[in-house]
């Protein structure tokens, strides 16, 4: 039996969030924003636009924005009649109601493409990349719908997804863009793509959001937010409003603090704390929380490494009991270098034992080893 459309995987969405069309309210990104709007007002809008920025911050929301606004607001310089050329355009902001908005949010606006990597019904999973025969669909896509003279857009998410057939493919439509065609890429890593893409388009850079817009944005988007230290939510997720929804879907605050309880009892391992851990991973369907748990513990001795170099800054970020914790564990810039050196090791070890199968509880187990001696050894280095 075929799968329903609606029911599909999408590479462009998060668990627990909206699809970012239909994301009502874009927070923290008031200034990518205007750079659109005045190269609009300007008739300066270049045919290709690279939005980049940290993962989750916001750039597929603002993406759609522009392209609703895009396919409901004419041009300023074919605009003017009786009453003169109309006033600039202030917002990107569109009447829901609209019908362009209600087909965008029912996936059947003509005007509008989204290249993604699709779901291989096959294998019941995600493809690894965009393909060449999903670049291809744009022809079909431009030629069917150039009858009635209006803008096409084509959204790209993510561009570092395509694999080299596929990105030569794109070069070629951004060498030659069809009249009133505007093409949107979305990047993580814009230095992933061809520099001849980087090239041929306009970089609409978003910056990282504050606590307090990632609480907006959580707000806004309906989540229960009760009993959420918001803070260390926005500190922990990177400003990534995503990453954050992720965080919450897992529990990822009591675990981040759950790693920081066995490393405050450091130098001397809690066994009862850290089997605690590993129990949580001994079925095969834990897989994608074992990768979860792995980015969070890199994540922590990140953070424990960096704090050798203690600034204000530094101590204004720290949460929960971490100033404490790493001030003793990681005293000086010596101390800093072998942590450092320690995650880079673990990190690979555990994703390389990840991915030959081997046990990830005792994986995890080990890794606390390593660090029970890591913490040893600064701990004398730093007596000494």
């Amino acid at each position: 039996m075929t799968t329903l459309l609606e029911e599909l995987p999408r590479s462009d969405i998060v668990d627990g969030a909206l699809h970012p069309s239909q994301t009502p309210v874009l927070f923290g990104q008031s200034t990518a924003t205007e750079q659109f709007l005045n190269a609009f007002n300007a008739g300066r809008l270049h045919h290709a636009w690279l939005v980049t920025g940290a993962r989750g911050i916001g750039k597929a929301t603002l993406t759609w924005q522009i392209a609703k606004f895009l396919l409901t607001t004419p041009d300023p310089s074919e605009a003017s009649g009786l009453f003169g050329a109309p006033e600039p355009a202030a917002s990107l902001a569109i009447d829901p109601a609209h019908p362009i908005c209600s087909r965008i949010n029912a996936g059947s606006e003509p005007g509008v493409i989204a290249i993604r990597r699709n779901f291989d019904e096959k294998r019941k999973r995600l493809r690894q990349m965009i393909t060449v025969d999903e670049i291809r669909k744009l022809k079909s896509f431009f030629n069917l719908s150039a009858t009635d003279g209006g803008r096409r857009i084509v959204i790209v998410d993510c561009a570092e997804d395509m694999n080299v057939n596929a990105a030569n493919a794109l070069l070629k439509i951004l060498e030659e863009p069809p009249k009133n065609a505007y093409l949107f890429l979305i990047s993580h890593q814009p230095a992933k793509l061809l520099p001849t893409i980087r090239s041929r388009c306009r970089e609409l850079r978003l910056k990282e959001l504050t606590p307090l817009h990632v609480a907006q944005a959580l707000e806004a988007a309906a989540t229960d937010m009760t009993d959420v230290d918001v803070n260390a939510l926005a500190i922990l997720s990177g400003g990534s409003v995503g990453e954050a929804v992720k965080l919450m879907n897992l529990n990822g605050l009591d675990l981040y603090q759950k790693i920081l309880d066995i490393l405050e009892a450091l130098p001397r391992l809690e066994n009862e704390k850290v089997i605690s851990i590993s129990d949580m991973f001994t079925t095969p369907s834990s897989s994608g929380e074992f990768e979860f748990f792995v980015s969070l513990l890199e994540l922590s001795l990140n953070r424990l490494s960096l704090s050798g170099a203690k600034t204000e800054q530094d101590v204004k970020q720290s949460i929960f009991n971490e100033t404490s914790v790493f001030s003793r564990l990681c005293p000086n810039r010596q101390a800093a270098i072998q942590w450092a050196e320690l995650t880079q090791e673990l990190s690979a070890r555990l994703r390389r034992g990840h991915a030959v199968n081997l046990d990830a509880s005792a994986l995890i187990l080990d890794t606390f080893f390593q660090i029970e001696a890591c913490a040893a050894r600064t701990a004398q280095s730093s007596e000494a």
